[in-house]
């Protein structure tokens, strides 16, 4: 009965977040105003993680991977150090092409791997948490470029706590769930909902 219940949980967890995805894809904590104030750039940076819903589901994907691989906890930190670099390139004027439609594409391959359980090199993990930050880390520059230091430091500051605080917490429950093998890969499944939906939502213009 418990595991069903935790499988109900994330299934609906999942259609509810891919629910979520369209009205929260601006993105913006501060409903498109950029941080003026470190109390404000701090919040953007904690929120902002959260209420994108392609951003929480490769983030939930990333501590269960992180827990059911036995990974390192620490492995969290090459994916929050490399976002930190896809900030700054954005906030350096740097273009990255596409960059909201590789955010919806990596939360669909990591869902994907994930449900199908295929992947088990922790070296190959490592690489797509590397080049997955990068590209979430571009997408979060985009609502604090042309702040002023002060605040861009807090938001980066919110970022990392909040990325780092929801995927080792996330690994470390996974690691002590007993449950079927089943689970992660329902969690898989609704992640690459959430993955299907946004990729779909940047592909076909709103009508």
């Amino acid at each position: 009965m418990r595991l069903r219940s935790i499988c109900r949980t994330i299934i609906l967890t999942g259609i509810a977040m891919s629910g979520a995805v369209a009205p929260a894809s601006a993105h913006h904590l501060m409903g498109g105003k950029i941080p003026s104030t470190i109390a404000e750039g701090l919040l953007s940076g904690l929120g902002h993680p959260v209420i994108g819903a392609d951003h929480l589901a490769f983030l939930v994907a990333l501590g269960v991977i992180v827990g059911v691989s036995r990974l390192n906890l620490m492995t969290p930190a090459v994916f929050v150090a490399t976002m930190a670099a896809g900030v700054f390139v954005h906030i350096a004027g740097v273009t990255l092409p596409a960059a909201e439609l590789l955010v919806a594409l990596s939360v669909l391959l990591v869902g994907v791997l994930l449900a199908r359980g295929t992947v088990s090199s922790a070296a190959l993990w490592v690489g797509l948490f590397a080049a997955a930050g990068f590209v979430h880390g571009y997408a979060f520059g985009e609502s604090i470029y042309g702040a002023e230091p002060s605040p861009l430091g807090a938001y980066l500051a919110g970022l990392v706590v909040v990325q780092s605080a929801l995927t080792i917490g996330i690994a470390f429950v996974t690691r002590r769930i007993k449950a079927a093998d089943m689970l992660p890969r329902l969690i898989g499944a609704a992640i690459v909902g959430v993955g299907l939906t946004v990729l779909i939502g940047q592909i076909v213009p709103a009508a």
